[in-house]
């Protein structure tokens, strides 16, 4: 080949470089570091080039060094289980003086407490390694102003299963204890970081053909034969660790209307104590007690049992009567009782006498002779009281609680008393009227005329009988 041949492919060697150079980028991991001189940087860019079209650069070329092989890493095991095992990394490389640098994820490495790297940076120790160590790992070999990268090599790391918690969709928990509503879906899940996924077996408290094999799963309109303990047992085969969680359901019935048991007893104001029952067939509902529409308040009046189903009434009052209530609750739904009116007796407390319609209380009552008269007895009492109307200075009684005299007479006059009393509680009060008769003195009854008859008849026979007395007397002297 003459010398224009070699000119010829000489000029084309550069055009097919400079092509290159301006249609292909060199990758990251075999950039090169620029030195303030230009013409060293292209020379060295342009052996590169070379190098890898399988054309040496000519001896004696400014960055003319070989070219770095490429580094390989060899790994103890690629798969080790978390907190048990360590894992050693070696480069290898046959170039020598070269710089190397350790890549985790396509980032630099942070090294930590747990990593040991030997002085020629060419064995890297991870001792118990943990599950953040997992990734790929890479060596970059720096030299002759190149830089090399090693394929990358995954070390995966087992752990797990971590500890768990069965959780609920719906549920309310108390303690240890979650209650759920009789009729819902209730979907049972377990959440648990795990590499590679566990396996999951779930023990119920019923009979279920086949028992569930996932991480979750639901039961349709729970009832009370759905009650008990689940459990579910994590397992790994590759790390050899079993995890048991547990959880206990209770399922709350729908909850249905309570009765208050009345007691047996007469009950008498101030002198009984009385206690009432809130029944009801759900034994985990809570009790309210009401009275007259309010939320009962505890004291030493009113006594509640530890678990709210029995009050006890000391000392009875007659506001105690009613209405009282019970309600049943829990956290899904609630049902009230009939209201109940306790059977109380009490009074009576004070005696009032009335005249005619007046409403007013009356100590003295004027009236026209021959007129009528009405007297009207009252008093508060449970239950209601026997009256007795007397006249003072007479034995003649009168039941009722009114008192009705047809037509006023002299005889009529006096103090009239009125008696209330309460067989059950054995009390009895009085109160008295003053009735007076006002009219002419001349209209005398007929019994009036009488009485003067009989006077003057006395009188004349008692003044007959003295003059024959004397006339006797003296006869005889």
């Amino acid at each position: 080949m003459g010398l224009a041949g070699l000119r010829g492919h000489h000029w084309a060697g550069i055009l097919l470089v400079a092509s290159l150079l301006t249609m292909w980028s060199l990758p990251a991991a075999v950039q090169l570091t620029f030195d303030a001189n230009p013409l060293t940087t292209i020379q060295s860019e342009k052996d590169v080039v070379l190098s890898m079209l399988g054309t040496p650069p000519p001896p004696g070329t400014p960055g003319s060094s070989k070219l770095l092989a490429r580094p390989t890493i060899a790994i103890s095991q690629d798969t080790a289980t978390e907190q048990r095992e360590n894992v050693t990394f070696c480069r290898s490389t046959p170039d020598a003086n070269v710089t190397i640098h350790w890549v985790f994820n396509d980032l630099p490495l942070v090294f930590h407490e747990r990593m040991q790297l030997a002085t020629d940076g060419k064995t890297l120790t991870i001792l118990t390694v943990q599950r953040e160590d997992s990734g790929t790992y890479t060596c970059e070999a720096q030299a002759f102003r190149q830089v090399r990268s090693s394929a990358p090599t995954f070390l995966a790391v087992n752990y797990g299963p971590d500890p768990f918690e069965i959780k609920l969709e719906s549920g309310v928990s108390r303690g240890e204890v979650v209650e759920v509503i009789e009729g819902s879906t209730v979907s049972f899940s377990v959440e648990t970081q795990s590499h590679p996924p566990p396996a999951y077996t779930w023990f119920l408290p019923y009979d279920s053909i086949p028992p569930p094999t996932m991480s979750s799963f639901a039961t349709q309109a729970v009832s009370r034969e759905h009650e008990g303990t689940y459990r579910c047992l994590v397992s790994s085969g590759a790390t050899h660790l079993l995890r048991l969680g547990a959880l206990t359901v209770r399922v709350l019935e729908t909850l249905t209307k309570p009765h208050i048991v009345p007691p047996s007893l007469n009950l008498v104001e101030n002198a009984s104590s009385v206690a009432l029952t809130c029944q009801t067939p759900h034994e985990g509902a809570g009790v309210l007690w009401l009275l007259r529409g309010q939320a009962l308040l505890p004291s030493d009046h009113l006594v509640l049992s530890v678990d709210n189903r029995s009050l006890v009434i000391h000392g009875l009052r007659r506001d105690d009567t009613g209405p009282c209530e019970c309600e049943v609750w829990n956290w899904g739904s609630r049902a009230r009782s009939e209201p109940f009116r306790l059977a109380m007796s009490y009074g009576p407390d004070r005696v009032d006498i009335t005249s005619g319609s007046a409403p007013g209380v009356v100590g003295t009552v004027e009236a026209e002779l021959n007129s009528s008269l009405t007297l009207r007895c009252r008093a508060e009492s449970q239950p209601g009281v026997e009256f007795h109307w007397t006249l003072e200075q007479s034995t003649a009684v009168h039941a009722g609680q009114v008192l009705i005299i047809r037509a006023l007479t002299w005889e009529h006059q006096g103090i009239y008393g009125c008696t209330a009393s309460n067989p059950l509680t054995q009390l009895a009060r009085s109160a008295s009227v003053r009735v007076r008769v006002v009219g002419p003195q001349s209209a005398l009854s007929a019994g009036a005329m009488g009485g003067i008859a009989v006077g003057i008849l006395a009188l004349i026979a008692l003044s007959a009988g003295l003059g024959c007395f004397l006339c006797i007397r003296n006869a005889r002297r």
